[in-house]
């Protein structure tokens, strides 16, 4: 099986839930059991994606499978696996330069390994540092008088220019020509201890209400909580390309043509709930393998 690289970079605010509350949250997102950061399933993309490939009914079975099977011998999977998208860049409130992209030394290390995996080009070292210090680019706008950063409610100390390495590669592999932001600027490289406190405290948790009609007031028991990744969070996920097994009998390589030539590039796609009150908007961005 091929392996390629995915990112989504959420232009609004992302709702991808559990259905049950936790706390005094009613809607949380969806964490990974082991790390507790916060993901979108693999089988919420697909389904999204599958949609893009309306009007091309052949590659649509091969690529993703019949989307109904009336008989085991008509059956078959589809040629894609999508796996799950996990939180590279977790953006945060930040007292100067207004927020940072922050991740972590454990985050990198998993998202070089897949890119080692997955045959793209090499990611660079990951720095460490320790707890209470941030690793920034030399070019910043994070830091306040004598090296200090604060984020949220987290006071550390910087350390410019040792997150250059990292801050320049994602930046390109991220963003390209005029739309690529000051994005180095606002990099920022966290120990793991405290990044993974910001990610369970600084996702952003909105209060929903409903109006009864007739009184023209919040309806009795329609208070309720949602959390959401905030707008600018950048995840990434493994897909996987094998021989397609419908009638097309298409190969890894075609399918691979397929997928890439149908989608639009880097396509806006909706993903998860409250998709009429603006969430969910999200980049899809594919990287191929290196040559």
């Amino acid at each position: 099986m091929q392996t390629e690289i995915f990112h989504l970079h959420a232009l609004s605010a992302l709702h991808v839930g559990t259905g049950q509350a936790v706390g005094t949250v009613d809607l949380p997102i969806a964490r990974a059991k082991a790390t507790n950061l916060p993901l979108v399933p693999g089988s919420a993309l697909k389904g999204v994606l599958r949609d893009e490939f309306a009007g091309h009914d052949d590659d649509q079975t091969s690529l993703f499978g019949p989307e109904r099977i009336g008989d085991g011998e008509s059956g078959h999977a589809g040629a894609l696996a999508f796996g799950d998208a996990h939180l590279l860049l977790l953006p945060v409130r930040s007292l100067a330069g207004i927020m940072a992209w922050a991740t972590c030394p454990f985050v990198l290390s998993r998202y070089a390994a897949d890119r080692r995996r997955a045959g793209a080009a090499p990611a660079p070292a990951v720095p460490e540092p320790a707890a209470g210090k941030v690793a920034l680019a030399g070019k910043q706008q994070l830091s306040l008088t004598g090296n200090k950063v604060v984020f949220e409610d987290l006071d550390l100390d910087a350390e410019p220019g040792k997150a250059d390495a990292w801050a320049a590669f994602l930046a390109n592999v991220l963003f390209s020509g005029d739309e690529r932001p000051d994005f180095e600027q606002h990099f920022a490289i966290l120990s793991d201890a405290d990044f993974g406190f910001l990610a369970d405290t600084a996702t952003e948790v909105r209060a929903r209400i409903r109006i009864d009609d007739e009184k023209g007031t919040v309806a009795k028991g329609a208070l309720w909580y949602e959390e959401n990744l905030p707008a600018e969070a950048v995840l990434w996920g493994v897909l996987g390309i094998g021989p397609g097994r419908g009638k097309q009998g298409l190969s890894a390589a075609q399918v691979r043509e397929r997928f890439r030539t149908t989608l639009p590039t880097e396509p806006l796609l909706q993903i998860g709930g409250k998709a009429t009150v603006g969430r969910g908007l999200v980049r899809f961005v594919l990287e191929g393998a290196a040559a």
